[in-house]
């Protein structure tokens, strides 16, 4: 039996609630959970891209995404084990705290991106709505 075959997959129900919970931005829709992210133009949506990227390489669990000038979407669905697993939320968790990360908001010495239109990256307003 392989690895993934042992992964518990979550039923519709235990997803709804889960997301619910854990992750109220998320949906599930068509047998994946998923996000879009709005940003502020091309510029965010390629840090997003990147930043996604690198997480799921590192995590070794690859979300599908979609993109276009002001937004991302990230579908997470674990193939090998047909279904949403623990993984699916793990990384979700990540993606989300990174992707919505505003260092200004926590005080320190990092202030985050400035109010400047100029310097826009992600709306952080319309992720959150």
């Amino acid at each position: 039996m392989s690895e993934a075959a042992k992964e518990k997959t979550y039923s519709e129900d235990e997803i709804k609630a889960r997301l619910q919970q854990e992750l109220p931005q998320w949906v599930y829709e068509g047998g994946w959970i998923r996000r879009t992210y709005k940003t502020a133009g091309w510029k965010g949506t390629l840090m997003v891209i990147n930043t996604v990227g690198h997480l799921a390489e590192a995590a070794w669990h690859h979300p599908d995404l979609t993109a276009s000038y002001a937004w991302v979407e990230i579908r997470l669905q674990n193939h090998a084990a047909k279904g949403i697993t623990d993984k699916d939320f793990e990384l979700a968790k990540k993606i989300e705290d990174v992707v919505l990360w505003q260092p200004g908001k926590e005080g320190g010495a990092l202030e985050g991106t400035p109010a400047d239109q100029r310097f826009a990256y992600i709306d952080y307003k319309k992720s959150h709505a």
